[in-house]
């Protein structure tokens, strides 16, 4: 699981949680749950991450989808067809392998190992997601995940958006020990800003932590706060509900999300850790489109099938 590392972790400045007002508030668990699997697009496996959540503890998140770990053959490289967007952003983010994008609007490129393909959809465009012809001849190593951020409504009219974040842009600390490795892809942690730009305002972070590390992650106490484990085995919260390799923990309110990775590991607890602020709007959702009505989401359909949301572009050469 390369993503982005360093040679020496130590050489990275350290995020220590600062309280503001009397101690820290570390976030206590309010549930685990066990994402299940099944196949997306032209029948690549996922987890769906979300599955058995309500909704409102998930806002501003809509859908979250772990794309492998999968070992493939030559030829079994799959994506997805040409398909619709409306009202919310799509981040996909690759940790092993290589996928190429394209929209309607012109906008896409190559994302590999710890780049992130930040796109906003807003009032709607078409989106392809491939494996390129090399590794689609070779077969190998592929491991991913796709978040959608929804929009508020007086958002989900913007213009589309496409923002290719490199791993190498990424903000990255550590924990104070040298034992947690944090990429910073979206928001702040504590004084650290990844470089994504987003428009309902969250955090998105991916650590590593080697065996019998411990992070304590200062956290908005305006957002949300989901754990979702990738990799590994270990625990969340001061209680120290145990958390594995697919699994998503929701936390509660404080100041602070705290994991640790069991000491007899023989991996690193590879985590996917994300908050935002609520948005709190109506929640509209058929496929591919997120809006806030009904109506909204018929005029989505009409305006598809219309070609009001754009057209497969003319290949190349």
């Amino acid at each position: 699981m390369p993503a982005i590392t360093v040679p020496d972790v130590l050489a990275l400045p350290a995020v220590v949680p600062a309280p503001a007002d009397g101690d820290l508030r570390p976030r206590p668990v309010d549930s685990v749950t066990t994402a299940p699997s099944g196949y997306e697009g032209e029948g690549f496996p996922v987890r769906r991450a979300f599955a058995g959540v309500d909704q409102a503890r998930l806002d501003p998140f809509i859908h979250l989808d772990q794309m492998g770990e999968v070992d493939y053959g030559p030829g079994e490289p799959r994506g997805t067809s040409w398909h619709p967007h409306r009202g919310f952003e799509t981040v996909t983010y690759i940790i092993d392998g290589t996928f190429e994008h394209q929209d309607s609007h012109g906008g896409g490129g190559r994302i590999t190992n710890g780049d992130t393909q930040w796109m906003t959809a807003g009032s709607g465009l078409l989106h392809i997601e491939t494996p390129p012809e090399e590794l689609v001849v070779s077969g190998g190593l592929f491991h991913g995940l796709q978040l959608w951020v929804n929009l508020p409504a007086s958002q989900k009219w913007a213009p589309p958006r496409y923002q290719d974040i490199r791993g190498s842009e990424v903000a990255l600390v550590r924990s104070p020990d040298g034992g947690a490795l944090v990429r910073v892809i979206a928001g702040s942690v504590g004084e650290f800003s990844g470089p994504g730009t987003t428009h309902t305002p969250i955090s998105v972070v991916h650590a590593s932590l080697s065996p019998g590390a411990e992070l304590v992650l200062p956290w908005d106490p305006g957002f949300n706060a989901l754990v979702y484990a990738l990799d590994g085995d270990g625990s969340v919260g001061l209680e120290r509900r145990p958390l594995t390799r697919g699994q998503l923990a929701v936390l509660g309110d404080g100041d602070t999300i705290v994991a640790r990775a069991n000491e007899r590991a023989t991996k690193d607890l590879e985590l996917w850790i994300i908050g935002g602020r609520p948005i709190r709007e109506p929640v509209a959702w058929y496929g591919p489109f997120v809006m806030n009505t009904r109506a909204e989401l018929i005029q989505a359909m009409e305006d598809f099938q219309s070609g009001r949301l754009g057209t497969v572009p003319a290949p190349s050469g």
